[in-house]
């Protein structure tokens, strides 16, 4: 099988060449979708679930399958759901993980260096997002993604705001689950104060126990709902026997806007939520990536947006989303590892001790997995490979591309830039959010862009109308030629419908 994996790989290489000196195909064609259904197993075929080989099964892969998946890494003209491509280095990184099939999920220095590999690269990002040292941050874990990493931000707020009103001594949520604990602390209600909380937020809220009607929206206005009132988290946090975490969207989904606008903002928050014992978390999946912008006058509106998130209990990041690795990529942040413990400790289990004290802690102690796969490598391939400079200058050509689209849609008679035509292109990081004026183009303009296969939107709402999302989060990002077929595709829709 050696032999084997080696020669598939190398298919797998040359047909990812050929895909990538080929235009750009961000959706793969009808037909080839329906050849690729047709081959799947029958439950009633007699043939069903017998050997085909590794050889027929490669070939079955590689000519049917393959040709039907879509093309979010490939194009770079995939610009939904914040999705990122792969880069190169973190592509090959990935391939080992799979080949060596690390299960890291215990602290075995003597055994394998992939627990420091994993700190090395949380350490990594913590200076490359401006975080600040290592020992700040005690509690630092790869996910599954940043839902799984929200997940870890409210079980962490839930455990340390109830704990803070139990009498000295006494057992947290961890061990006395949140309705003793809650009995015991005085507590009637946990909430969420937010601003246009990302969907995961709200799935994160049900899973740890706390409710998806937890979540409390808490916008500064009508024409600025993604800002955070913070006013209105003041008297929220008032509330007689209800705890409170505060959840910031670095990065709101469908217009990349930020909850708050800079430091001030954030030092509020902080001393209020020190003042009435509320832990503040950022959901910072796509947008916290700002800060690692390059500290230029051109993008000092987005970094002083981000500026002060760093006061946090906890921070959200999206790996494969900005970072540019494979799926499923997370990271999670919080200033105690003692917290994480309390909530993710797995007890009785002696054979999975690493044995002896270390400063890397086992991570099936401080997350949701006892099985994990080793997806720290490519994150730590990538960090080692561009460095600060040249992920900032990535990063750069993503939002420069953005830029580019919002003010080509914003000086067009045909197209809409939302939410407000008259804000700062500046304030522009890595989504554009847009509709058509034509009221019959815009009832399939997502549809319309899509089915070219040469850029792909998602479709949204937007005060209750449908639009346009473009989200640019691809290495591949090209800020002359990708604008111009945009340009180019928009001038043609229009002319369609006139």
């Amino acid at each position: 099988m050696d032999n084997f994996a080696v020669q598939a790989y190398q298919r797998i290489r040359q047909a990812a060449v050929v895909t990538a000196q080929a235009p750009a195909s961000t959706l793969p064609p009808q037909e080839k979708l329906s050849e690729a259904r047709a081959s799947l197993p029958d439950p009633a075929s007699a043939d069903y679930l017998s050997s085909h080989g590794p050889e027929a099964t490669l070939d079955h892969l590689l000519g049917t399958i393959v040709p039907a998946l879509n093309g979010q890494n490939r194009s770079g003209r995939y610009w939904g759901f914040v999705t990122g491509s792969t880069l190169p280095i973190a592509e090959v990184a990935d391939n080992i993980v799979s080949a060596y099939d690390q299960n890291v999920q215990v602290h075995l220095p003597d055994q394998t260096i992939a627990t420091e590999v994993e700190d090395a690269a949380l350490k990594m990002l913590l200076r490359l997002l401006s975080f600040g040292e290592p020992k700040e941050w005690e509690g630092r874990t790869f996910t599954t993604g940043a839902t799984a990493s929200n997940v870890l931000g409210l079980a962490c707020g839930r455990e340390a705001v109830v704990t803070k009103r139990l009498a000295a001594g006494e057992e947290s949520v961890g061990t006395l689950g949140l309705l003793k604990a809650c009995i015991k602390a005085g507590i009637e209600d946990i909430q969420v104060l937010t601003s246009m909380g990302h969907s995961s937020l709200f799935k994160a809220a049900s899973v740890v126990g706390l409710g998806r009607s937890s979540v409390k929206d808490l916008p500064y206005s009508d024409a600025e709902p993604w800002r955070l009132d913070i006013a209105a988290v003041e008297k929220e946090l008032q509330r007689e026997h209800v705890a409170s975490i505060i959840a910031i969207s670095a990065g709101e989904v469908n217009t990349g806007r930020f909850a708050t606008t800079g430091l001030e903002d954030m030092k509020r928050l902080r001393e209020l939520a020190d003042r009435y014992g509320a832990w503040v978390h950022v959901d910072g999946a796509f947008g916290i990536f700002a800060r690692a912008l390059p500290d230029t006058k051109e993008f000092s509106k987005l970094r002083d947006h981000t500026a002060g998130l760093e006061l946090a209990d906890s921070i959200t990041v999206d790996g494969h989303k900005l970072l540019n690795v494979p799926y499923d990529n997370g990271i999670f942040f919080t200033r105690k590892s003692s917290v994480l413990t309390s909530v993710f400790q797995n007890p009785n289990a002696a054979y999975l001790s690493a044995g002896g004290a270390s400063e890397i802690q086992s991570p099936l102690n401080i997350g949701l997995e006892n099985s994990r796969r080793f997806r720290a490598l490519p994150a730590y391939a990538v960090l080692l490979s561009e460095g600060k400079d040249g992920l900032a200058e990535m990063f750069a050509r993503m939002v420069r591309l953005t830029r580019g689209i919002a003010q080509a849609i914003k000086k067009s008679d045909d197209y809409i830039w939302l939410p407000d035509e008259s804000a700062d292109i500046e304030d522009t990081h890595i989504v554009v959010l847009f509709r058509a004026k034509n009221e019959k183009l815009n009832e399939v303009l997502v549809k319309t862009i899509n089915e070219s296969a040469e850029w792909y939107v998602s479709g949204t709402k937007w005060k209750g109308q449908s639009a346009c999302r473009v989200a640019v989060a691809s290495w591949r990002a090209h800020d002359t030629e990708d604008l111009e077929l945009v340009k180019r595709s928009l001038e043609a829709m229009t002319a369609q419908y006139k």
